[in-house]
């Protein structure tokens, strides 16, 4: 207690017979001060007799912002709790006003999250009930892009040729860069692998084989896959979902423009023409790494070497390879289309679409990968 017989925390407390509590303020309430907490208050109300109204006397306030329009919302939101009348006579005219406008809007019903167990079958419905919606919109979307193509081949597919060269580079000429370090990089670790064993029976002159059939067979394809999957798709879903962001989708459909023709086409033609050629330089850079290590540390010959890659090499092979990266191409582009044209009209939802993109890519290559092995294993090739 001070000599004027105040606390030094800003508050006094004055009971009355009548069960008045009487709130004396005092100092300046200011956010910069250290302010008194309204949980005195709570503690003098609990442990005051026969409390029922609760006054202010602010006689001794000498300024005041919204730290005591802080103080006044909880002691409030308290008296509302227990049933407690509030009296705010005592207050400044405009703490009163504030506090009033405050309390006239009602809070909006959803404001806050509430934590609710969903039954267990509840969830699992759910869970199917999206699982058959995003398959049907997907079967939807593959129809589509399979009708527009076919638009294409007969001439009748409308997108403006200047989309298709950027697209071209985009997808091909600045892919290059991230193609050959990981291309040479795989290279290098398949040499590396199949020298371990092969050095054990003397045989390092079949790393050639090794790095030659895997690279060009399925290896080169799968890696090039997955570069374009992180690199292209995302970029795809990307554009794409900020353009249904911006409404500009929608723009198109309104000027009777298929999205499917100006949009998904020539991504889609971009990385089919695009991926086989990546494919081949894939390979190409594989082989190399497998030289390095070949002719640099398993004393190796130049020639020698090239002949051996040369031997285990067949068009057969080239073509499985060169299918492969096809059939990548279209997935990844019709991933990275997809997820784009189902993105929400919110920012967030594009990164959720990019991210989507790439998981969807990069599992439809691996499920191809392994469909077209079976096929192939079954036909002999």
């Amino acid at each position: 207690m001070n000599e004027k017989g105040f606390e030094p925390s800003g508050l006094n407390f004055t009971s009355s017979p009548d069960g008045l509590l009487l709130v004396r303020l005092t100092g300046d309430w200011k956010i910069g001060n250290a302010l008194p907490s309204a949980d005195e208050v709570e503690k003098k109300l609990k442990t005051g007799v026969r409390v029922g109204r609760v006054g202010f006397d602010t006689s001794e306030l000498k300024a005041w912002d919204s730290g005591l329009l802080t103080f006044l919302t909880k002691v409030k939101e308290f008296c509302s709790q227990n049933k407690m009348q509030l009296e705010l006579e005592g207050l400044p005219d405009g703490a009163k006003g504030l506090l009033k406008l405050a309390s006239a809007v009602a809070e909006r019903k959803g404001a806050r999250k509430e934590i609710k167990r969903e039954p267990f079958l509840s969830l699992v419905g759910a869970r199917a009930i999206e699982f058959y919606r995003s398959t049907m919109e997907m079967v939807s979307f593959i129809g589509e892009a399979t009708v527009t193509f076919a638009k294409f081949l007969v001439g009748k597919a409308t997108f403006r040729r200047v989309d298709l060269f950027l697209l071209l580079q985009e997808c091909g000429a600045q892919a290059l860069p991230v193609v050959s370090l990981i291309s040479v990089l795989l290279g290098l670790i398949l040499a590396f692998v199949g020298a371990i064993q092969l050095k054990m029976f003397g045989a390092q002159i079949f790393v050639a084989d090794v790095v030659g059939i895997g690279m060009v067979r399925v290896m080169g394809a799968i890696m090039t896959g997955i570069i374009m999957a992180g690199r292209t798709g995302a970029a795809f879903a990307a554009q794409l979902g900020t353009m249904e962001v911006n409404e500009e989708i929608d723009a198109l459909k309104t000027l009777g423009i298929s999205p499917m023709e100006f949009l998904v086409l020539p991504r889609m033609i971009a990385l089919v023409i695009m991926m086989p050629l990546l494919c081949i330089y894939a390979d190409l850079m594989g082989i190399l790494g497998g030289l390095i290590v070949g002719v640099g540390m398993l004393d190796l010959g130049l020639i020698e070497y090239l002949n051996r890659t040369r031997e285990a090499l067949t068009l057969t092979v080239f073509g499985v390879g060169l299918f492969h990266s096809a059939v990548f191409g279209v997935l990844v582009a019709l991933s990275g289309c997809l997820r784009g044209m189902q993105c929400e009209r919110s920012a967030s939802a594009v990164g959720y679409a990019a991210t989507s993109a790439v998981v969807t890519s990069i599992v439809s290559i691996i499920v191809a990968t392994a469909v077209i092995t079976f096929v192939c294993q079954v036909l002999g090739i």
